[in-house]
């Protein structure tokens, strides 16, 4: 799948006629070989941070990634685990992705990847990736989880944390579960297909290109 949707975004980009995409002052070639690299890999050169030291098999641990991040983002009391990774991968790691050539940004931490399964052999990370251009997100991939009974233990932490937070919850979907119990083996990919025309056409807001205005506007 991963190969596929580089496959696919240069057939668009040479059907189009297009050279390059661009954003804001910066390039990528949708032609060339992309970069592949680990979102820990991208950590540590990026934010110098050890990602999967903050991981205790496929739960975050929120008081050694924040002892990580301190001075290089800011941290509220309330941040969660996967509050303090968006920030780090929004402030530090994003930026440096998709610069003269696409990056496919694989192996996310299992925290990350809600409807993911998990890599063989190395629980703390999923078979999730993003495919980046020019520092933005054009894709966004897994294998499907078909573990019904792993699916809904994630449910349930989830809500339980949103029963924290916000001090409600909601009753599980207990026909998605049934299906999940039910799928084959399965992978899939969404491409943003508006993310992609900004890219391709040099636009520097995405509400430029989009079929219709944000309300309100003209």
């Amino acid at each position: 799948i991963m190969a596929d949707t580089v496959v696919l975004i240069a057939h668009a980009a040479q059907a189009t006629g297009i050279q390059q995409f661009s954003f804001r002052g910066r390039t990528a070639d949708p032609f060339a070989e992309p970069e592949l690299l680990t979102v820990a890999a991208a950590f540590a050169r990026y934010a110098g941070i050890d990602l999967l030291a903050t991981i205790r098999n496929r739960t975050g641990d929120r008081a050694a990634l924040a002892a990580a991040a301190a001075g290089k983002i800011r941290i509220s009391d309330d941040d969660t685990w996967s509050d303090l990774f968006s920030k780090l991968l929004v402030e530090h790691v994003e930026p440096h992705l998709g610069q003269g050539r696409l990056t496919v940004l694989y192996e996310y931490p299992s925290p990350e990847a809600a409807l993911a399964r998990v890599k063989a052999g190395q629980p703390e990370v999923a078979e999730r990736f993003e495919v980046y251009a020019c520092g933005v997100e054009l894709a966004n991939g897994f294998g499907e989880l078909t573990d019904a009974a792993e699916q809904r233990r994630r449910f349930e932490q989830d809500m339980t944390e949103k029963q924290r937070r916000y001090g409600e919850r909601y009753p599980l979907d207990e026909d998605f579960l049934a299906a999940v119990a039910e799928m084959p083996q399965a992978s899939g990919v969404a491409l943003g297909f508006d993310r992609l025309v900004m890219l391709a056409s040099g636009a520097a807001r995405i509400d430029q290109v989009v079929w219709t205005p944000p309300a309100g506007e003209r």
